[in-house]
């Protein structure tokens, strides 16, 4: 059963939430998305769910205030995905090392005061293991033949003399 928090939107653009039963703001959602609540929103004039679209605009607030996440360019890179045949395959790696970034912080908070050395060590090699993994899919998705699991120093039937 999903136990996300659902958050209504109504036709007045004001957002109620329907686990403590009143109106919240943005800020309140953002409040959520940093306390790793999970949540859904959705329109009540369709029901449809409209989660991406209040995200969104989260973060169009967040990049009109001080210091922005994405340069111009960064987001005309992003643009420049859509449509195209490697959006889900960008989407996917985009995710990957969001989710290992994250990770690896929460990993370096827990342990740096015990064992910095150690903890660094241990996260370079995660990471080269991890990024070469996003990496390969990346290139397998576009279409690049990897040869993966082959033994290039042994002749294979497709090998001619």
């Amino acid at each position: 059963m999903d136990k996300s928090r659902i958050i209504k939107k109504y036709p007045n653009r004001r957002l109620y939430d329907t686990e403590i039963s009143r109106y919240i703001t943005l800020a309140d959602v953002r409040a959520l998305v940093m306390g790793g609540v999970p949540f859904k929103v959705f329109d009540t004039a369709n029901d449809t769910d409209i989660t991406r679209a209040i995200l969104l605009q989260i973060m169009l607030e967040e990049e009109s205030g001080g210091e922005p996440l994405f340069s111009a360019n960064m987001l005309a890179q992003i643009i420049r995905f859509y449509g195209g045949t490697l959006q889900g395959t960008f989407a996917r790696y985009l995710e990957g090392a969001l989710d290992v970034f994250a990770r690896q912080q929460q990993e370096l908070t827990q342990s740096w005061a015990d064992t910095p050395l150690d903890t660094m060590t241990r996260m370079a090699q995660q990471n080269v293991e991890l990024w070469g993994e996003l990496q390969r899919e990346f290139m397998r998705n576009a279409g690049f033949d990897l040869g993966r699991g082959r033994d290039r120093s042994k002749p294979s039937d497709d090998d001619t003399d």
